[in-house]
């Protein structure tokens, strides 16, 4: 049991060492003019067009994840509480006031670091 409780803190301490991961890929919005703004999310909160927020298809609900455009270098900070995007190649959906921030209103090419 000690070994096990030992390997468990060791891998857990390797997911750590390797400092932030970072994913790249297509972010599309989500919430704007499309219903979803206001229903609830997969995190059980309301869609809220004008927060800092985001779906991604694994990372927990409550992650902050900074999130880049390739093609300006704008950067912004979003919170995950939602799932999704579910098309191919889509990598987070934002809200409104993110993609806003970042200077896009449909697609994007981003980098998403945690």
């Amino acid at each position: 049991m000690q070994a096990r409780a030992y390997a468990l803190a060791f891998a857990v301490c390797l997911s750590f060492a390797g400092g932030a991961q970072a994913e790249s890929g297509i972010a599309s919005v989500y919430g704007n003019g499309d219903g979803y703004a206001g229903r609830k999310t997969a995190s059980g909160e309301r869609m809220n067009p004008g927060a800092m927020t985001a779906a991604h298809k694994t990372l927990p609900f409550g992650s902050h994840v900074r999130v880049t455009n390739k093609k300006n270098g704008r950067t912004v900070t979003v919170r995950i509480n939602d799932r999704g995007p579910f098309v191919r190649g889509r990598v987070i959906d934002l809200s409104p006031a993110a993609a806003r921030a970042l200077g896009f209103a449909g697609l994007a090419p981003v980098t998403l670091a945690r």
